[in-house]
């Protein structure tokens, strides 16, 4: 390599190092590639244990003022997939749910945060239940940075209507996809 090539290298290098952004990420110590059955809803011919995985949050895009979780399965057979679990109105301050919750007898979730109805017809968190040898179903779990405080909806809301106005608030959104099968 060259002088002038090396010169040149070097300082695109330290150029990209210097100027990345850190971007809105979401992650889990609960989980990795795979839904497992501690997730697996425990009801509609499932045993598991139906407990929400931990999830965090960072780097969210500055004039954020609340978040909202929400995990779908595009690959249900229903026509128009099937939503897991719907939570809103998660105070700016917070960028954690602790495992479990989703399970709104236990009160983990963030003081203020709403978990709406989900298409089990609960509120809270309905773990993964994909039909026996339908193969693996994916499990969007997507965090949502919002520019309002508060979605202006209750716990009845259901997940199309909670989803549209989501879609008009996002600033930005990460998520991670895990895949269970029965």
């Amino acid at each position: 390599m060259k002088k002038t090539q090396l010169i040149v290298w070097v300082i695109s290098l330290v150029s990209t190092l210097g100027f990345a952004q850190n971007t809105f990420t979401l992650s889990s110590k609960d989980l990795g590639g795979s839904g497992t059955k501690t997730m697996e809803f425990n009801g509609f011919g499932c045993s598991g244990d139906n407990q929400s995985p931990q999830l965090s949050w960072e780097n969210a895009p500055e004039g954020t003022k609340s978040f909202a979780v929400t995990m779908y399965d595009p690959d249900a057979p229903t026509g128009s997939g099937f939503w897991h679990w719907v939570v809103f109105d998660i105070p700016s301050n917070v960028n954690e749910l602790v495992g479990n919750a989703g399970n709104v007898s236990l009160n983990l979730a963030p003081k203020g945060a709403i978990q709406s109805t989900t298409d089990y017809g609960i509120k809270g968190f309905g773990g993964p239940c994909p039909p026996e040898g339908h193969g693996f179903h994916q499990y969007i779990i997507t965090v949502y940075a919002l520019k309002t405080a508060t979605l202006g909806l209750d716990s009845n809301a259901n997940p199309a209507y909670v989803g549209f106005n989501l879609w008009n608030q996002t600033l930005a959104k990460a998520s991670i996809i895990a895949y269970y099968k029965r």
